[in-house]
């Protein structure tokens, strides 16, 4: 059986569900098909607590965040990307507000925003503990107010169809029935996540295993910088729980097994003394880039400073 759409989106969380609003908002006329291996809610946008980043504050600029963005990224970041990015992301979060996305506020009503690593401004947006939980359900809601979009909800993408060097759409399995049919469009957009199931731990949840990356590359469409996989400093061992970065954001420390802040033996800064009224919450060392934070944790493992457990 052949379905026919004029285009077709593979993968249903955060970054399928907005392109499927923004197409259906800009012409009525077209028909978008959302397919999704999981329902909607259950992608693992859903999993994101600490928040998004978007300039807000009087004292923080564009500027100022393309500027730490690159070189957090070391100066290997598309640094077209990292423009275009940065400029869309206070619009796109004011949009989220406007959709009914619940942003934790200042006692004075204007939205609150927590530093993350490798800012020198607070700039984080959240909601609570349960950033990517709002974003969704947000982002769900308002794509039911399009009749032009239709959702294939537990259908199993395996195949990007090509005929004369053009993309005609996908197959997919319904995995109730185990039926399997053509989903023809124009165009089809790839936004199935990351791939983090192919390492042996990993916070991420089990349907994050490449499947989209698999189908592109079958196709033909040439994959860049797969090299770059984020390392997440902070985790329960052995669970592929995260601690998100919040807690450090809100001024968690991080200490080795003699109960020293060793991030300040690799070039992430100084700690502020104890009684200093600022302390833990304005500091660098435990703000510093995901990377370099956990290339200090692995240095100190090697080196036997870490607590020993029975998951690591």
């Amino acid at each position: 059986m052949i379905t026919s759409h004029d285009i077709v989106m593979v993968g249903g969380g955060g970054a399928g569900l907005r392109a499927a609003i923004a197409i259906a908002e800009t012409n009525p006329d077209l028909s978008v098909a959302v397919v999704s291996k999981v329902y909607p809610m259950r992608s693992h946008t859903v999993a994101a607590e600490g928040g998004a980043a978007a300039v807000i504050k009087d004292n923080d600029s564009l500027e100022n965040h393309i500027n730490d963005t690159i070189s957090g990224g070391d100066w290997m970041c598309d640094q077209d990307a990292v423009e275009l990015f940065v400029n869309e992301a206070p619009r796109e979060l004011i949009q989220m507000e406007h959709w009914g996305c619940p942003w934790s506020r200042e006692p004075d009503g204007t939205v609150a925003v927590r530093p993350f690593g490798g800012m020198k401004i607070e700039r984080t947006w959240y909601a609570a503990d349960k950033t990517g939980f709002h974003m969704l359900h947000t982002l769900f809601q308002t794509s039911l107010k399009y009749n032009n979009i239709t959702r294939y909800d537990e259908w199993f993408a395996t195949k990007i169809l090509v005929e004369n060097g053009r993309c005609q759409g996908v197959t997919a399995i319904e995995l109730r029935s185990g039926k399997v049919e053509v989903i023809a469009g124009r165009s089809v957009i790839m936004c199935t996540g990351g791939a983090g199931r192919v390492f042996p731990f990993t916070t991420n949840g089990a349907i994050k295993t490449g499947d989209g990356m698999s189908m592109a590359y079958r196709a033909g469409v040439p994959l860049k910088d797969m090299e770059f996989i984020q390392y997440h400093p902070t985790g329960l061992p052995g669970t592929g729980i995260l601690i998100t970065e919040a807690a450090r954001g809100e001024g968690g420390i991080l200490v080795n097994k003699d109960g020293y802040r060793y991030l300040q033996d690799y070039d992430l800064g100084t700690p502020l003394d104890i009684n200093d009224p600022k302390h833990p919450v304005k500091k660098s060392m435990e703000l510093g880039p995901r990377d370099r934070l956990s290339q200090a944790f692995v240095a100190e493992r090697e080196n036997g400073r870490t607590v020993s457990g029975p998951y690591g």
